[in-house]
């Protein structure tokens, strides 16, 4: 891969493969500000457009072509951001993060048993507590500034006069956007269960909608649970959320009734523990789970098929 050549440009970016070599960073940045890997893979791809956009004298005068993709990308996310509250208002029922997959467990081989290539790994999301769904769905809630802030510096621990460089505010007030995210974090979070403990959980909860045994399913539910689906108009999906595990466990049977051929398995979702339907070998739902004091206290389904890619690819 190359440079493209130029006026004053002659030959191969000697400093390509750095540049390069912050697609991965950039990759993480974004999706934890969007919540979609589509969003993110966009987004990176503009900002090296805009890189390459400059003349090679303009770029050879970046003291840190790291520090200014980053700044470029934050800036388009932010402007993203601002867009996309507008389109979830349009958006055919409720609309959840991006659900991603762990490609060591996941992309192991095709159908007829072909082996698939490996992801790229420089497009590969880390997977860690910044990308679990409770996580992104408590994002979701903040203000486009408020997110910026926060992410860039308790994630990626920027400081905050370089956030105010993205954001376009001073330190102060970024300091104050991210304080405000935090509390909204902190509210929202439950005692996390140990990741064993949420495994045995939701293992047990596959048994018991296989064996469609609504007892069993019923005590594995926290009374207030919440399911929310996200089918994106695209397919049948609930519109709003169901509330407490009884009506739940119902309706996992009713589901289980009209896809009688549905495989349910045991899959990583967004570094979390979590299960993923399929028919006749085809991903039709992802499913990310909460879990406090031993039950389960939400569970996220992603059917929308656009938001499945990076469960079909390979």
């Amino acid at each position: 891969m190359t440079a493209p050549s130029g006026p004053g440009h002659a030959g191969p970016d000697p400093g390509l493969n750095a540049i390069a070599g912050e697609r991965r960073h950039l990759i993480n940045l974004a999706y934890r500000l969007l919540g979609t890997l589509a969003d993110a893979e966009d987004v990176v791809q503009e900002t090296y457009v805009r890189w390459y956009a400059m003349s090679h004298e303009q770029r050879e005068a970046v003291h840190s072509p790291g520090a200014w993709l980053t700044t470029v990308a934050g800036r388009i996310c932010l402007d993203l951001l601002g867009s996309a509250r507008a389109r979830r208002e349009r958006y055919v029922g409720e609309w959840i993060p991006e659900p991603l997959p762990d490609r060591t467990e996941w992309i192991g081989g095709r159908q007829g048993g072909a082996p698939a290539e490996p992801a790229d790994p420089a497009d590969r999301v880390t997977l860690d507590e910044s990308v679990t769904m409770a996580f992104l769905v408590v994002l979701e809630s903040m203000t486009p500034a408020e997110r910026v802030a926060f992410v860039l510096h308790d994630v990626f621990r920027y400081s905050f006069a370089e956030v105010a460089e993205i954001v376009g505010r001073t330190p102060g007030a970024c300091r104050q956007l991210a304080s405000s995210a935090r509390r909204r974090v902190h509210a929202s979070q439950a005692s996390p269960a140990p990741a064993a403990l949420r495994a045995d959980v939701i293992r047990d909860f596959r048994r018991a909608w296989e064996a469609k045994n609504i007892g069993a399913l019923i005590g594995l539910l926290a009374p207030e649970a919440t399911m929310t689906s996200d089918g994106g108009g695209l397919v049948s999906a609930l519109l709003r959320p169901i509330e407490g595990g009884e009506q739940i466990a119902r309706h996992a049977l009713a589901i289980a009734a009209m896809a009688p051929g549905m495989t349910i398995l045991e899959r990583t979702v967004s570094g979390q523990p979590g299960l993923v339907a399929q028919r006749d070998g085809v991903t039709v739902a992802v499913m990310a789970f909460e879990v406090a004091d031993g039950r389960i206290t939400h569970i996220w389904s992603v059917r929308n098929p656009e938001k499945l890619r990076p469960w079909t690819a390979g």
